[in-house]
């Protein structure tokens, strides 16, 4: 028997395609004993499937994803270029940082143990059918397979990002390194550290998350058009150890690289009637930060919800107010208006921190906006706000980013 011939059909109620942190957190929102029947398809070994990733984010209380949670810091810190750091308490607040591989060990046990049924297999293509949408799969052993769903939720990254006025990449490595010496505070981390050199267009900034005293993740990031080569972000990472951090001795016992895109493009959070996005592909990567984990819980739990109650909608990840000043933001760092470096420390030194942080995560009101737009530099701010209704959306020439790490 062929290859060819060894197809069959399945159907289920819902069908998510993809098995990062937005694929797994929406089946992991649809395990209740009242959800709709799921089948989650991950790509199988190989060069699909995603290296090991970091995501972090803050929140303010316990979840059910504590678990899987492999660091966390009450305070954060943010050195300006001038060498003068701030250090916040953001409390309720904290920083908390997960590893992809802890995440995925812990959902997947879960979705095991309430009979979610996830299948090895590349998804070739996704379509809408009369009555909702059809997965047509490919196993490892070339077995294929058609699954057929009232809805599907397609969470695989897009080849090229929407037509778009500003387009920038946060793009990063990080080393995972260990000192032998106790050189990391494991109560602070450091967002932005704006002590390197700073690139001719955009910004440059250190990260770094303490796991020990003598163990942290490091990372250089750009906010900038085009990525580095590896050479390059290597060559950074040494300067930023060795003339900023002053380590000496250290090992890198890992490292990871990414590209997130930072783009006022429109992400439609549909492919069809009966076809979603979500995650990076549906818009969840806030523009102006690249943070994504946390706005990935927020639509998980809401297409969750709308399924139960048997509505067929995935609400937006983002509010359009913060959508709207992200725009803002990112035109006026693409233009040189305003001094990237400047505008986040002067952010965290003058704005108290739970509201910024809740700002970032779109989760503040019209007055609090209001009240930090007055604490950045308005002239600057306001006349992108005024230039941007009559730019042209032009569409990417290079291939999309694939999925955050943050």
């Amino acid at each position: 028997m062929s290859r060819q011939a060894r197809t069959s059909a399945e159907s289920c109620d819902v069908v998510i395609v993809g098995g990062g942190a937005a694929g797994l957190s929406l089946a992991h929102r649809l395990t209740a004993p009242t959800s709709p029947t799921v089948t989650l398809v991950e790509a199988p070994d190989g060069p699909l499937r995603p290296p090991e990733r970091t995501w972090c984010y803050w929140a303010d209380d316990t979840s059910d994803l504590d678990e899987a949670v492999s660091a966390s810091w009450a305070r954060l810190r943010v050195h300006g270029t001038d060498g003068r750091a701030v250090t916040v308490d953001p409390a309720p607040l904290t920083y908390r940082m997960l590893r992809s591989t802890d995440f995925e060990r812990l959902v997947r046990s879960r979705l095991d143990a309430c009979g979610v049924r996830v299948l090895r297999a590349t998804a070739d293509t996704v379509r809408d059918t009369a009555d909702g949408a059809e997965v047509h799969c490919t196993s490892a052993d070339g077995t294929t397979l058609s699954l057929r769903a009232r809805q599907v939720f397609d969470s695989r990254p897009r080849r090229t990002l929407p037509p778009a006025r500003t387009r920038l990449l946060q793009h990063f490595r990080g080393w995972y390194v260990h000192t032998g010496t106790d050189r990391f505070d494991p109560e602070v981390a450091d967002l932005m550290d704006f002590r390197v050199p700073q690139p001719r267009h955009g910004l440059a900034f250190g990260y770094v998350l303490p796991l020990s005293p003598d163990r942290a993740l490091v990372e250089y990031t750009e906010f900038s058009r085009t990525p580095l080569t590896t050479e390059a972000y290597e060559a950074a990472l040494v300067r930023y150890c060795r003339d900023t951090l002053r380590l000496d001795g250290y090992t890198v016992d890992s490292a990871e690289q990414g590209v997130i895109p930072m783009t006022d493009a429109h992400f439609a959070r549909r492919a069809g009637p009966a076809v979603h996005r979500i995650g990076t592909a549906g818009g969840a990567t806030r523009p102006a930060t690249g943070y994504t984990f946390a706005a990935v819980q927020r639509q998980s739990r809401a297409i969750a919800s709308a399924l139960l109650a048997g509505r067929m909608a995935a609400p937006p990840p983002h509010g359009r107010r913060a959508l709207a000043m992200d725009a803002v933001l990112l035109r006026a760092l693409d233009t040189g208006r305003i001094n990237g470096p400047d505008f986040f420390t002067d952010l965290f030194r003058r704005v108290p921190p739970e509201r910024l942080l809740r700002f970032l995560d779109g989760d503040t009101s019209l007055w609090e906006e209001w009240s930090i737009g007055l604490r950045t530099p308005v002239g600057p701010m306001l006349r992108t706000a005024v230039e941007l209704p009559f730019l042209p959306r032009r569409s990417p020439s290079a291939p999309s980013a694939g999925e955050s790490r943050r």
